[in-house]
């Protein structure tokens, strides 16, 4: 703590001082930094030598068969994935060795064994 006449004032009073002390300093520097107006990229380009692309009919033809086949594969995939999960689906069902309610009681030598394994 200090001491200053009949005040004291502690760490955290002097902490706050600082802050107060160096946010001021930075929102006055931000305040008087003025600098020439910067000239935007779009000034500097000569309107000339702008070019918008202009697709052809090959061009549209060739990006019209890229989204075809993306739209085939993306279709694939969630057929494959479906055929995946019903897979899976029936292996569970199959290989519970317990035989609880959603399985089927395997046995060696029994029906499903005959079956599977001719």
């Amino acid at each position: 703590m200090i001491k200053i006449g009949n005040t004291c004032i502690s760490s955290t009073m002097i902490v706050l001082i600082v802050a107060l002390v160096l946010i001021g300093t930075m929102a006055i520097a931000s305040i008087i930094n003025i600098k020439e107006p910067i000239e935007s990229s779009i000034d500097m380009i000569p309107q000339d030598s702008v070019q918008v692309w202009i697709p052809t009919k090959e061009d549209i033809a060739y990006q019209d068969s890229m989204f075809a086949i993306v739209e085939q594969t993306s279709q694939d995939v969630d057929t494959i994935k479906e055929a995946i999960d019903h897979i899976l689906y029936k292996l569970e069902r199959i290989e519970h060795a317990d035989g609880t309610i959603d399985s089927i009681r395997y046995e060696e030598g029994g029906a499903i064994d005959r079956k599977r394994n001719q």
